[in-house]
């Protein structure tokens, strides 16, 4: 009974997200979706070999008969050979790079053979992997009250698989999510035309960015040798799931809200609540994997006297550009605002960071994931508001249902002074 339900439900769900794939916002949707062409990402083909993974493990796999032990063994298994996995492949593209090699197919023989037949011995095992991850996930869920009758709904269900790209537009004069289309995985040298095509076209500002997980069902999530990164959003793509069933998650997709505030808090609490929920399931299923907690401040401890200069604050001068953007760009100095995003993208650069692109595209998409600290939302209350209904929830349970009802920057706003005032 429980496998059919849970059959019915991802069926279902499937259908309802996927119409989303085909939104067509306006006439400038379809002009750059032209543009795109064929590089548009093929869900449908997907979403069937998801679905028949996921439907084949339910129905015959072998997690339920499995320890705990047993089953955390497995995935260390499996991202350790995965890791091996990613390794050989590089040896492989060494080979092909190397000059001094005159026949790589052939000096990486091999290499290739050795790749190919871990590889398909990890395809066999990644269903199953896949399946304990999610069970670890879904009853850390239950501990923290997201169960109904036991059950997690929407059944955890993720997919790891090479993620597609997301192409972002937003216009020239304003930062705001106008467009977004995802794209096959494309090389640098494909990337880049096509941007340049789109802003010269439309004139507008795009950017072509990866992505770490798509709320399909089963969720996208990117292949990963990490357990911390693949808890992290397993977590956070669910979160998606289950707030499509309330008005935070159904107005992502209505009117103004794809491209605006509720979008924003939407992300930002699903950026939160998978960084929580991570740590959550390590402590118990990996504890060696928790990072150490900060350690408390000393009250008696001398202050200390810097003998070098501060380490460069990625955070806090990506969140000083983004606040000088805004502001040119609100003074209708459009261009002095982009040959500024490509000064400081010079800066960025120079101290190790190899943003491609800094444009407004950049600045809608990454504003969008906010998590009170300083970074790409600049001004936006949204990331500290949502923080501090967090800090000033009870649990990670009570934190969600006050969320869930809130899509405006307004309502966000109204409830932390609530919270403040204790009414």
């Amino acid at each position: 009974m429980r496998r059919g339900l849970t059959l019915c439900a991802q069926a279902v769900l499937m259908l309802i997200l996927l119409q989303y794939s085909s939104l067509l916002p306006g006439i400038q949707w379809n002009a750059v979706a032209l543009l795109v062409g064929e590089a548009q990402f093929d869900y449908v083909g997907w979403e069937l070999g998801a679905l028949g993974v996921k439907i084949d493990q339910t129905l015959y796999g072998l997690h339920p008969f499995m320890s705990e032990d047993d089953r955390s063994a497995f995935v260390r298994r499996y991202m350790d050979d995965l890791r091996t996995a990613h390794s050989l492949e590089g040896q492989v593209n060494a080979v092909y790079a190397d000059p001094q090699v005159n026949d790589p197919a052939a000096a990486s023989a091999e290499l290739r053979a050795e790749r190919d037949a871990l590889r398909a011995d990890l395809r066999a095992r990644q269903p199953l992997a896949e399946s304990i991850l999610e069970g670890q996930v879904a009853a850390v869920l239950v501990e923290q009250g997201f169960g109904v009758l036991g059950q997690i709904l929407p059944p955890v269900s993720a997919h790891f698989t090479e993620v597609p790209n997301l192409l972002v537009v937003s216009p020239r004069d304003e930062i705001r999510f106008d467009i977004s289309i995802n794209l096959d995985p494309l090389p640098i040298d494909q990337i880049d035309p096509l941007e340049a095509r789109i802003d010269r076209e439309q004139d507008v500002s795009s950017l072509i960015v990866p992505l770490g997980g798509i709320a399909l069902y089963p969720a996208m999530v990117l292949e990963t040798t990490s357990i911390p990164y693949a808890l992290d959003t397993i977590a956070h793509e669910w979160l998606h799931h289950y707030l499509f069933f309330f008005p935070l998650g159904l107005q992502y997709f209505s009117g103004d809200s794809f491209v605006g505030e509720t979008r924003v808090i939407n992300e930002t609490t699903a950026t939160l609540f998978g960084q929580e929920m991570s740590r959550l399931v390590l402590a118990r299923y990996y504890p060696d994997l928790l990072p150490p907690p900060a350690p408390p401040p000393s009250s008696d401890a001398a202050p200390a006297t810097p003998a070098e200069p501060p380490a460069f604050d990625f955070g806090a001068e990506l969140d000083a550009t983004r606040r000088t953007v805004d502001a040119l760009l609100a003074a209708g100095q459009v261009d002095e605002a982009e040959a500024y995003m490509e000064e400081r993208r010079a800066l960025f650069v120079q101290n190790g960071y190899l943003i491609r692109k800094l444009n407004q595209a950049f600045f809608a998409f990454y504003g969008g994931y906010q998590t009170g600290q300083p970074g790409a939302g600049g001004s936006d209350p949204i990331g500290p508001a949502v923080r501090a209904l967090r800090e000033a929830s009870p649990s990670l349970h009570d934190w969600v249902v006050t969320m869930r009802g809130i899509t405006t920057r307004e309502g966000l706003l109204a409830a932390v002074a609530a919270g403040s005032t204790g009414r």
